[in-house]
């Protein structure tokens, strides 16, 4: 078992990693003050299948508990599902001392996070993640759900009392999950370790290469990677921003295909290439990197979408300012930083990368 510590200016909080680490849930849930009343899981259909037993067998007798499963996908990053787990959870009677225990992946640990973080004003919860994207989702405190004009545009910046991320829990994800939480490690890769970018050149050849101890190294050092970021900047006044490299684009793909046919990841290795066929110098960086990608089986750019569409909703994105768009690019391997577009500046631009993909 690995340990990181992850350091905030609210909180600080370990993250446990390896095989069979869901065994430390219990000893976590016993060290809290005050001691929960009682916990609310919130899982998916897909995810409560194969691990909730094992979630409540280790939970045991010590705790009461109550489980809340929704439908699995991102699009259920609802305001309806998450009213009806507050709702749910006001019924259960949980009250200031409970905590919330997130059993999933990406969607399910920002739609639980949030309801955590607003169920009378805040109490606290705990992440299980179960894809490999959650390394990046799990750790950093961001939570909140989808808008029909933009994903995430709904939340609170709210940090769990553990991630606990039992890495057995990662077998069997489907070949495009696998591939979506690698685009986060390959994006920690490109914005902050120009060396962690080249092993996994080398030792990634096909995405069922992401196994055992290869994985395990590359999820313990893509935390590490987020940690010193959040570290520095816990609620994206500034360096916390280069996190979203790829994902100004990535987000306006999902929206324009109502998260359906492509995942978070798959989109998000998309927009990575886009940002960095935006500079002459990281062009052949980013055509090294989509022969990478071709070759791990990710997807081309859908057809269909415009760019008028996606740029429309990149001018919602999170991070524009004054009108302009703000994306983040490369001057190199390991060194990220913001640069403002035009809307039309960045349309044109978007057109000649969508003719070419």
């Amino acid at each position: 078992m690995n340990t990181i510590h992850i350091t905030t200016p609210s909180k600080n909080y370990p993250v446990f990693i390896g095989d069979n680490v869901i065994d430390e849930l219990k000893s976590v849930l016993e060290s809290l003050s005050p001691s929960p009343k009682n916990l609310l899981i919130i899982t998916d259909e897909n995810v409560g299948y194969l691990y909730l037993e094992t979630v409540q067998r280790v939970i045991g007798d010590a705790f009461t508990h109550e489980t809340i499963q929704i439908q699995a996908g991102d699009d259920q990053k609802s305001f309806e599902n998450y009213m009806a787990c507050q709702s749910f959870a006001l019924s259960k009677e949980l009250d200031r001392t409970s905590v919330v225990i997130a059993l999933g992946g990406g969607m399910i640990g920002d739609l639980a996070g949030f309801v955590a973080g607003t169920y009378m004003r805040g109490i606290r919860f705990i992440q299980i993640p179960t894809t490999i994207l959650a390394h990046d989702s799990a750790v950093g405190g961001k939570t909140g759900i989808n808008h029909h004009e933009g994903k995430n545009m709904i939340g609170v910046f709210h940090q769990p009392e553990a991630v606990i991320y039992s890495t057995d829990f990662l077998t069997s994800l489907p070949a495009s999950e696998k591939r979506s939480g690698f685009a986060e490690v390959i994006k920690h890769a490109l914005i902050a370790d120009e060396n962690l970018y080249r092993s996994l050149r080398a030792d990634v050849k096909n995405i069922d290469d992401l196994k055992g101890d290869s994985l395990q190294k590359a999820l313990i050092q893509g935390i590490k990677i987020k940690n010193e970021i959040v570290t520095q900047d816990e609620k994206e006044k500034g360096i916390r921003a280069y996190l979203n490299f790829g994902h100004t684009l990535g987000h306006a793909i999902e929206g324009e295909l109502q998260y359906k046919g492509i995942t978070h990841g798959e989109a998000v290795a998309i927009g990575m290439l886009f940002a960095l066929s935006l500079k002459e110098d990281t062009e052949i960086l980013g055509q090294e990197l989509k022969m990478w990608l071709r070759t791990l089986g990710f997807p081309s750019f859908p057809k269909h979408i415009s760019a008028s569409s996606l740029v429309n909703r990149m001018k919602k994105d999170k991070k524009a300012e004054k009108g302009m768009i703000q994306m983040v690019l490369l001057n190199g391997l390991g060194k990220p930083y913001l640069s403002p577009f035009t809307s039309e500046s960045l349309e044109r631009k978007l057109s000649s990368f969508i003719e070419e993909a």
